[in-house]
């Protein structure tokens, strides 16, 4: 099932709890996309970055090679904002009267630590990985945060879509407002009207200037909702793009893979099944047995509350993952998953 979730895909994240084995199966899943020909990207967009250790070769923000038709990068948070606010920053310089520049740059310092600011560029950046690819590879597999980073990450574009839509109707009331405002005073710099709309420096140069802003608010403001929407189609078709949600059969795993399944749904994002990682052996006797029958429990939790989720188990490993023979044993594994 796990490499039926992959053919036809162009986008696949995988997400869960921390700790519960995401980059392995991320990993494993591009890798046999790969062997079966799909050139593959594997992202990941964990702060606590772990594709590198699990690779055992450096991987940063820019894009490696890890294996014969397959590429990965680990998108970095920091730079990633730091990139984004910049952009920000010179648009809006360039769209402000210089006098308010020093007001720009206080904005955007307070920014930099606001709640969403860094959803926002890692969202940009997941939409600009994913325009990126396009062409160049088959199947892009996000490793995502934890659940609670990825719900609101996967949310993220129709808030963004919904609020640049705001953002383009006030556009249009301020430029009527503008032209009624420019109607009434003409190009009288002392104009009240000139005033309001904060262009005195231009004002010599009358509405053409403005008219000049204008439109590039309204460009750049109409890029980032085609953007978006794109963004939010792309998640929200199920044809194109799926959800997997990986866990181990423990209390705490199980309950915030029911909680992030229903924010999933509630977002349109189809989740093509749920991967149980690391089940104990059966019928080794022991306290395997012990530890096998307790994860009986937690998953029959979860098989009544998510009746109908196609449900995948591998197997507890005598080893870790590490290095890229192991990734590849551990792709291996998937077309043979645990009973």
């Amino acid at each position: 099932m796990l490499l039926d979730v992959v053919e036809g895909r162009r986008v696949l994240f995988v997400g869960g709890k921390g700790g519960v084995g995401k980059t392995s199966v991320a990993s494993a899943l591009a890798l046999a996309a790969a062997r079966r020909g799909r050139r593959t990207l594997v992202v990941s967009t964990d702060p606590a970055h772990n594709l590198g250790h699990l690779w055992d070769r450096p991987v940063g923000d820019e894009i490696v090679h890890l294996a014969e038709g397959l590429d990965g990068v680990e998108i970095d948070p920091a730079r990633t904002t730091d990139e984004h606010l910049a952009a920000v920053g010179a648009t809006m310089r360039r769209l402000m009267p210089e006098h308010l520049h020093g007001e720009v740059t206080k904005h955007l310092d307070l920014a930099r630590d606001s709640p969403g600011t860094h959803e926002a560029a890692v969202l940009e950046r997941v939409a600009e990985t994913i325009e990126e690819a396009e062409g160049r590879y088959d199947l892009v597999v996000f490793d995502t945060a934890p659940s609670g980073h990825t719900s609101r990450l996967m949310s993220l574009p129709e808030t963004m879509s919904a609020w640049t839509e705001g953002l383009l109707r006030r556009q249009d009331r301020s430029e009527k407002f503008g032209a009624a405002l420019r109607g009434l005073g003409g190009h009288d710099p002392d104009d009240p009207g000139v005033s309001v709309l904060g262009d005195r420096e231009g004002s010599t140069r009358g509405p053409d200037r403005r008219g000049r802003r204008d439109q590039e608010i309204r460009r750049i403001l109409t890029r980032r909702q085609t953007r978006f929407t794109r963004l939010r189609e792309l998640l929200q078709d199920e044809q194109r793009t799926a959800f997997l949600i990986v866990l181990t059969a423990e209390r705490l795993p199980v309950l915030e893979t029911i909680e992030l399944y229903a924010q999933l749904e509630r977002t349109g994002v189809d989740v093509a099944g749920l991967v149980v990682n690391k089940r104990s052996p059966a019928d080794v006797g022991g306290f395997l047995e012990s530890r096998r029958a307790q994860e009986e429990e937690h998953l029959e939790v979860l098989y009544q509350r998510l009746p109908g989720v196609p449900v995948v188990q591998l197997p507890l490993l005598g080893a870790d993952i590490v290095g890229a023979d192991a990734v590849a044993d551990f792709a291996e594994v998937l077309g043979t998953p645990a009973g």
